[in-house]
């Protein structure tokens, strides 16, 4: 018996090296499989095969400064050697640059954004939910259990005048030839979702294509040569935060002198749609300014290094478009609708089981910031005609009923407690689909 052990032992680390050696060699044809995904999926985002419409311009370095600051990217694992409190600093030229380009725009006859809901169940829903290949889950409230659709039939009646109707046809037209992209934070690709169901149904599934989910995300359509994007920038200048699936993060840290990294996607585009928000309302952000080689920190007040920002990306805007080539607009902050007192004074809710809009006008919760407004108003107003404002606040106010609440599919496992009260786990930050970013798109078709 022992003599028969010692023979198959001999052969035991023969075995083992040829084991090893098997496992070694499907890593690393795994990696290189998956490293050629990352590569032909990049090579899909950025050599679009239409014309001159996805013709996509490598990034531009025109000096040391720009190489230094792509070098120095920030990702989820960038941290700061230390923290210091701010010292004030601004960003760039950015008065001087945005001076040539203060001009008074031409007044309009009609206010689109001021006006009142009104229930109309003959015109809306503008598509049908489940006859939307693209609709997120995270959106789609009646497949996840909302019986009330309320929320799905209800008309934007400025005051004044009438908005113009939606038609899918015309807003191709308008596209045809054009890269329209949306960027921003998740509520902005809820409009980018929104905009994609809104059009596909005219393009016959042969005739158009998704791109798969990354940083920047592609629908395009074949016989308009054309194509609606969203591209992931929370922050609009760099951050860590740059990374659309990994971005909870303790520190929030941006370099808010740079969108080098962000306008190299976006400065192709014909029509640009912005925003950014919420995200400067979680707390102090750190503030990493390219010229820093030490990685040392400055801390400030979310509307402060929002401030920064904004100006960061008005110094591209002013420098950089043309108003008679292409298209800017910006759309102003998202309301939230977290405490049920403030429409519903001494109850203790929130928007679940809401399911009609506020009808007090003028009404405004604290889901939206009076300094941010005015900050963004006067950042805007230096731009003139290189921006189209899409304001959506006031509006959005009114819709406490339109947030997902619990009819949505969350990523997080609740816990008991929670599950037995849902008012402690509503999401009444995003919009149900069909909904009220349909309006804002339709906001846009009239604008354009």
């Amino acid at each position: 018996m022992m003599q028969k052990w010692n023979r198959k032992r001999t052969h035991f680390p023969l075995l083992a090296v040829l084991f090893s050696l098997f496992i070694a060699a499907s890593i690393f044809y795994n990696e290189r499989n998956i490293q050629q995904i990352h590569e032909d999926n990049k090579q899909q985002q950025s050599s679009i095969t239409h014309t001159s419409l996805l013709a996509s311009a490598p990034p531009k370095t025109s000096g040391a400064n720009d190489q230094k600051r792509a070098l120095a990217s920030l990702d989820r694992f960038t941290t700061c050697a230390s923290t210091r409190k701010y010292s004030g600093k601004k960003t760039g030229l950015t008065d001087r640059t945005m001076e040539s380009s203060r001009r008074g725009g031409t007044p309009e006859s009609c206010n689109l954004f001021s006006g009142k809901w009104a229930f109309d169940n003959t015109s809306y829903p503008l598509y049908n939910e489940s006859h939307c290949p693209y609709m997120s889950d995270q959106l789609a409230c009646r497949k996840h259990g909302r019986t009330d659709l309320r929320y799905q039939t209800w008309r934007w009646q400025p005051h004044n005048c009438n908005l113009k109707r939606w038609n899918t046809t015309e807003m191709w037209e308008k596209l045809r030839g054009k890269r329209l992209m949306f960027v921003g934070d998740s509520l902005n690709r809820g409009q980018w979702i929104s905009m994609v169901c809104l059009l596909q149904s005219a393009i016959p599934p042969e005739k158009r294509s998704m791109s798969p989910n990354a940083p920047l995300t592609i629908f395009k359509a074949e016989e308009y040569n054309a194509s609606v994007e969203f591209y992931w920038a929370p922050l609009l200048v760099e951050s860590n935060s740059d990374d659309p699936v990994n971005h909870r993060l303790a520190d929030r840290i941006i370099r808010p002198d740079s969108v080098l990294k962000h306008a190299a996607q976006w400065e192709n585009a014909d029509i640009l749609v912005f925003n950014t928000y919420l995200w400067w309302r979680q707390g102090p952000v750190k503030l990493l300014w390219s010229s820093e080689e030490n990685g040392i920190c400055e801390e400030l007040d979310g509307l402060g290094a929002m401030e920064l920002a904004m100006e960061t990306w008005a110094e591209w805007v002013a420098s950089k478009v043309n108003p008679t080539i292409k298209r800017v607009f910006f759309v102003t902050m998202s309301p939230t609708h977290l405490w049920s007192r403030e429409w519903k004074p001494e109850s203790e809710g929130n928007c679940y089981q809401e399911n009609t809009p506020i009808e007090v006008e003028g009404y405004w919760g604290s889901g939206s910031d009076l300094p941010t407004m005015r900050m963004v108003k006067n950042v805007l107003g230096k731009l003139g005609p290189k921006v189209s404002v899409v304001n959506i606040t006031r509006l959005s106010e009114y819709r406490k009923d339109g947030h997902p609440s619990i009819y949505r599919k969350f990523w997080e496992t609740f816990s008991p407690q929670q599950l037995s009260n849902p008012t402690s786990y509503s999401d009444c930050i995003h919009w149900c689909l069909p909904g009220v970013p349909d309006v804002w798109n339709e906001l846009l078709f009239n604008l354009l």
